[in-house]
């Protein structure tokens, strides 16, 4: 593999993927570098694996090139895994952070904090042309808080605390978010894929 294309506009979300592809001299490009019309792939599964791999599938089918995916959400244990899926769109449309935040923490207002135990995850969908479809999961497991603190993440960052920690993902800034995070479990579990299927070397020193 030469060049993989990834399936976002975010732009943190691709720099994530710079750090682990560019090593083994593969390009990086994202939606951004093809055309205006490229059409938005609806995210109708019910699993965070069905929505990556729709994802992955549509944008690689069209371009005809390898296409890595995301999903990812929170999962909080007292809502039987709630919002899942449905994180973005938590508290309706438009999706809007603050709405989510301040609804799970209303329906979190009596649950103990011992009891309040949560995860990030992520799962990938590296799709190529007449090839299966390859998955990678990864997670980050902490707890919700009572309140929100700190300004340097997004979405449910401000209210989730990491399993070692006493400060929010919006606390830790994104050098120190991104050894831990989700996203960057799934990364590192695909390169080990990638690495025994022989599609990629060793990275350059």
């Amino acid at each position: 593999m030469k060049e993989i294309i990834v399936a976002t506009k975010n732009k943190g979300k691709a720099k994530e993927f710079q750090s682990l592809f560019e090593p083994y001299g593969i390009t990086i490009k994202t939606l951004h570098d093809f055309s205006n019309e490229m059409p938005d792939i609806e995210e109708t599964g019910s699993t965070f694996q069905e929505n990556a791999r729709l994802k992955a599938e549509g944008i690689s089918k069209l371009l005809k090139k390898p296409v890595i995916a995301d999903d990812s959400g929170l999962e909080v244990r007292a809502l039987d895994g709630r919002p899942g899926v449905y994180s973005a769109r938590f508290a309706g449309e438009p999706t809007d952070d603050s709405r989510n935040n301040d609804k799970l923490l209303r329906m979190l207002n009596d649950i103990p904090s011992a009891e309040r135990q949560a995860q990030f995850t992520c799962v990938l969908a590296l799709s190529i042309p007449d090839e299966d479809t390859i998955y990678a999961k990864g997670s980050c497991e902490g707890k919700i808080a009572t309140g929100l603190t700190g300004e340097a993440g997004f979405g449910y960052d401000p209210l989730f605390i990491p399993n070692g920690y006493t400060e929010t993902m919006a606390q830790l800034g994104n050098e120190e978010k991104n050894k831990i995070s989700h996203r960057y479990h799934a990364l590192k579990v695909m390169e080990q894929t990638l690495q025994e299927k022989g599609w990629i070397g060793e990275p350059d020193a």
